[in-house]
């Protein structure tokens, strides 16, 4: 028995060491950048990201290692004089790969009080000395092209094996195409690479051979945001990343033997968005006279980051919603980190024991009143406030977060002003979100207002059915009043998805 355990014991050991060995002779690739390698914390901060952090899809990670050291902000000077090349410098052993882009700050002033991080243009010798007013400390300032060598030189002392890149372009279009970066930090990287006899790959030129193809207006929103033509989405990242891989095969470069075949990509998982009310809200099939704000609510969200589910229904009140099994639905779909917006009120006026029976009590009270349907079934009714409430503690429980939204104003305009529900559902609907400790949008003031300024002939083409439900034009109108209002919920992560379009002059 002993010697049974004996041998379990060596053959262990013999798998751990070489299981060990193998760990430590698996080649490790460095990445050292900027923003458009790694943005911020490389999760998607605003939902920018770099191509290091897709590059280990692409890359066969159980032959050779990911490690992302880029930083935002920084410049090939900046990079190195942080202390950031020092850490992967002492780590590089014969056999790792450094991968180095830089380009996108060395144009920067060489001498400023709020970075400091340019570089003389060119790949030459020439220098400046300076006192640095940010960091207070006598510096030797050099070319884009004497930072980039250094980095090469030192992969190379080590037994590395650096691969230089152009910088990714930025979503600037010419005559129908992206402008190149080839005269300056494209073409120096090039230069130094040539001169140093190692791998270069001109992502420069073959991103934007890829998004001339797609169109200026497909990339926009897609690739790149209207809000900046620097750092990529998600899918930018990802066709910056494929563009490298590409080249990597094509090239001579050893790396390229890990790179994956057909990988399989993962972009970040989408955030939902679930929408709950009713035919204001809600897509009513091929109506284009009746058209909720939740079917154009879409066109203002990114909706590469979140997927909006519109669950509004026709018809509905804050108590049929969940009668029915609506909300159940809407509830065993949540997972932490939705987003739930909740609007009722339009329908909750009706009957409470007859007709449609979808009325609820009034206000925000406990007070209940069973009811017998004429469906034999016995019903408890409960107050407007109180089913608002419970669906903001039923999504809370699940992690989401809850928006609650007072209805929208219908074309009605007593005293010739639009019509206002303040000391009703309004009422009751801030009351209940105030219970619970949730935002609230008061959409029928906000809206009313817009009405107001836009006068009742312009609105009045907002609603060609009837006095309660708005055609494409005016649920347009009312989805981008709600985007603009979740914008300024200073709190609200939902805030960070939303995409307002920049007026045209």
């Amino acid at each position: 028995m002993k010697l049974i355990k004996l041998i379990a014991l060596l053959c262990a050991t013999v798998l751990f060491l070489n299981f060990s060995q193998k760990t430590q002779n698996k080649p490790t690739v460095y990445i050292v950048g900027d923003s458009t390698v790694k943005n911020g914390s490389g999760k998607g901060d605003g939902g920018l990201w770099g191509w290091g952090d897709f590059i280990g899809q692409f890359l066969d990670t159980t032959k050779v290692s990911i490690q992302n050291h880029a930083l935002g902000g920084t410049s090939s000077r900046s990079f190195q004089d942080k202390g950031l090349w020092t850490p992967v410098f002492k780590k590089l052993k014969k056999g790792d790969y450094v991968l180095i882009q830089f380009g996108h700050n060395d144009n920067g002033p060489l001498n400023d009080t709020v970075r400091a991080r340019g570089t003389i243009k060119g790949i030459g010798n020439e220098s400046e000395e300076i006192d640095n007013m940010l960091t207070h400390k006598h510096e030797t300032v050099h070319t884009y092209g004497w930072y980039i060598r250094k980095l090469v030189k030192d992969a190379l002392s080590k037994g590395a094996i650096p691969v230089v890149f152009s910088p990714i372009p930025r979503n600037d279009w010419k005559e129908g195409k992206i402008i190149r970066n080839n005269e300056s930090y494209g073409l120096w990287a090039k230069q130094i690479a040539e001169q140093e006899k190692v791998t270069f790959i001109d992502l420069n030129a073959n991103m934007s051979d890829e998004l001339d193809k797609k169109g200026e207006s497909n990339v926009t929103g897609t690739y790149f945001y209207e809000r900046d033509h620097t750092h990529t989405s998600a899918r930018g990242a990802v066709l910056s990343a494929t563009v490298i891989a590409n080249e990597l095969k094509k090239s001579s470069n050893s790396l390229g033997k890990y790179v994956i075949a057909n990988p399989k990509i993962k972009l970040p998982k989408k955030k939902k968005v679930f929408l709950i009310g009713d035919s204001t809200m809600a897509n009513n099939g091929n109506n284009e006279n009746a058209v909720g704000w939740g079917v154009a609510f879409p066109k203002f969200c990114d909706t590469t980051r979140i997927e909006v589910i519109n669950k509004a229904r026709g018809g509905r009140s804050s108590r049929t919603y969940e009668f029915e099994g609506l909300w159940k639905e809407v509830r065993e779909q949540l997972q932490p980190g939705n987003f739930v917006i909740i609007q009722f009120g339009h329908n909750d006026a009706g009957a409470v024991d007859k007709d449609k029976y979808r009325g609820s009590l009034k206000g925000n009270g406990t007070e209940t009143q069973l009811v017998n349907r004429a469906d034999s079934i016995k019903e408890t009714v409960r107050s407007f406030g109180s089913y608002i409430e419970r669906y903001i503690k039923e999504a809370k429980d699940k992690g989401a977060i809850p928006i609650v939204m007072s209805q929208t104003p219908r074309n009605e305009w007593p005293n010739d002003k639009p019509e206002l529900r303040e000391d009703s559902y309004n009422k009751w609907s801030k009351i209940a979100a105030e219970n619970q400790g949730v935002d609230f949008i008061d959409l029928n003031v906000i809206i009313a207002k817009k009405y107001e300024a836009l006068g009742k002939e312009k609105v009045k083409a907002f609603f060609p059915k009837d006095h309660t439900h708005t055609g494409t034009e005016g649920a347009t109108f009312n989805a981008l009043t709600v985007a603009e209002s979740i914008k300024n919920l200073k709190k609200c992560p939902l805030r960070d998805y939303i995409e307002i379009p920049k007026k045209k002059e």
